[in-house]
């Protein structure tokens, strides 16, 4: 017998109403899989019993104050990391308004004076506001990019 014609064979399982057919190939996929999941449960029980928290305290301090650090850069930016992985443009008005009063409450804790404006971080630069840019400039730095820009 031919060993991949014997492999693309199923397997016909009727489940009550669920019919299943599976190849051969797939069907011991299946198994192997299962025995590995036996042998991982087996061990996360063996470790359970045995389990430390000898170091669990020392990384859930420094893990919950990273997770608070980065959602605090997030929240100052006008985002969090919720609307960030679900990929939110604009977020629904309940969520909004929870975003803005953990913003506001942010803020007042760590006493920040300026904040970056969103419209800012969204807003793609036009010739007008370049030439605006350039005009604030003092003197010096009008000669650098004058230099950066027509130079041969």
């Amino acid at each position: 017998m031919n060993m991949p014609s014997f492999l693309s064979k199923t397997l016909s399982l009727n489940l009550g109403k669920i019919h299943f057919a599976p190849s051969y190939l797939q069907a011991g996929a299946i198994v192997l899989l299962l025995f590995f999941l036996v042998l991982v449960m087996a061990q996360v029980r063996r470790h359970l019993f045995e389990y430390s928290l000898k170091g669990a305290l020392f990384g859930l301090f420094f893990g919950f104050l990273l997770a608070l650090v980065l959602e605090g850069f997030l929240i100052i930016g006008g985002k969090t990391a919720v609307t960030e992985v679900l990929g939110w443009k604009n977020p629904p008005k309940p969520i909004l308004s929870v975003l803005d009063i953990g913003k506001g409450k942010l803020i007042n804790v760590l006493g920040v004076q300026t904040q970056i404006p969103t419209s800012l971080a969204q807003e793609k630069p036009t010739w007008g506001s370049v030439i605006e840019t350039f005009q604030k400039l003092d003197p010096a730095q009008v000669k650098k990019v004058k230099d950066i820009i027509c130079r041969p």
